[in-house]
């Protein structure tokens, strides 16, 4: 039985190991990184307009990516609705996108609707818009200044970062 429960052991601590994403594991699949402009890419809303990435230019962008299925993701999506939507939404300097890697708008207004989340939440599904930014994690955060200009990235979900992130945001819509 012991050796059982060490075997156990042994494999889990292995499996966890291997699995952890490492900040170079992060670094080597973002497809932009700070500093460089914004990739324009193109996306439809819910009503079926057809917005640009360039239509947001002068304005402060926070891009978020997450899925339904993914636990950081739903740690994390609770603050962009309290600590970022509901006290930013009327800026007039800032912009929200969050967009659900690889799911329906079916499967998105579902899920906006069983969160209660009033952040605009878009489909990505085939991960077009995602796939210019990234090749794998989530969340990932990318902020991007007035001037189209990446200013801040993230991956994953801690406290600390999205304090991070917030300020970045608040010091940016100062000016």
């Amino acid at each position: 039985m012991i050796k059982k429960i060490v075997l156990l052991f042994i494999l889990i601590s292995f499996n966890n190991v291997f699995s952890q994403e490492t900040n170079d594991d992060v670094i080597a699949t973002s497809l932009v990184k700070e500093n460089q402009k914004a990739p324009d890419f193109l996306f439809k809303t819910v009503d079926g307009k057809t917005i640009h990435l360039s239509d947001y230019k002068g304005k402060i962008v926070l891009i978020n990516f997450f899925a339904t299925w993914c636990g950081p993701c739903m740690k994390e999506m609770p603050y962009l609705q309290k600590d970022l939507w509901d006290k930013l939404k009327n800026n007039p300097k800032f912009v929200l996108l969050s967009f659900g890697r690889d799911h329906t708008q079916e499967e998105i207004n579902k899920f906006i609707e069983a969160k209660k989340f009033t952040f605009p939440i878009y489909a990505d599904k085939g991960k077009s818009v995602y796939n210019l930014f990234a090749s794998k994690y989530i969340p990932r955060n990318y902020l991007i200044d007035s001037n189209g200009t990446i200013v801040y990235t993230s991956s994953g979900y801690t406290p600390e970062e999205f304090e991070v992130l917030k300020n970045k945001i608040n010091d940016l819509i100062k000016g």
